[in-house]
């Protein structure tokens, strides 16, 4: 069975994965309708990866997972009071999971452009933040 850390690196290299697919913020206007849907699935997909990887640190430090309807903002502070993320990354992060939130609840007619355009522009940036802070909360091999 594989350790904390090796799940962990499978997350990251799906996240990887998502990120090399994404399109140029600039490039949004040419897209069709059912390929804005596919951008927003694949940011929907970033932060579904982010949520998995937090899921493991929080399970590799004794800690559960919450539940309940506000799991997933709790989830994000758990992480910020045990040090996983700083709340800098942590407010970053809170963007996409609005944008999760949506996402899982709209119609793909309700994506557009100026909605996913702003994610975009940051994700890079999200990402590595959050993989400089995970980094350190990572059990050693």
């Amino acid at each position: 069975m594989a350790n904390t850390r090796e799940k962990i690196e499978a997350e990251y290299e799906n996240i990887e994965r998502v990120l090399a697919d994404l399109p140029r913020p600039d490039s949004l206007k040419k897209l069709s309708s059912l390929e804005l849907a596919g951008v927003a699935a694949l940011i929907h997909n970033f932060y579904n990866g982010i949520e998995n990887v937090f899921k493991q640190l929080v399970i590799s430090k004794g800690l559960s997972i919450p539940q309940g309807p506000s799991w997933h903002i709790d989830l994000i502070e758990i992480c910020v009071a045990n040090q996983i993320i700083s709340r800098t990354t942590s407010d970053m992060l809170k963007e996409y999971l609005s944008f999760r939130h949506f996402f899982s609840h709209a119609y793909s007619f309700d994506v557009d452009e100026e909605r996913i355009a702003p994610l975009l522009e940051r994700i890079k940036d999200v990402h590595k933040n959050l993989v400089k802070d995970i980094s350190k909360a990572l059990p050693k091999k």
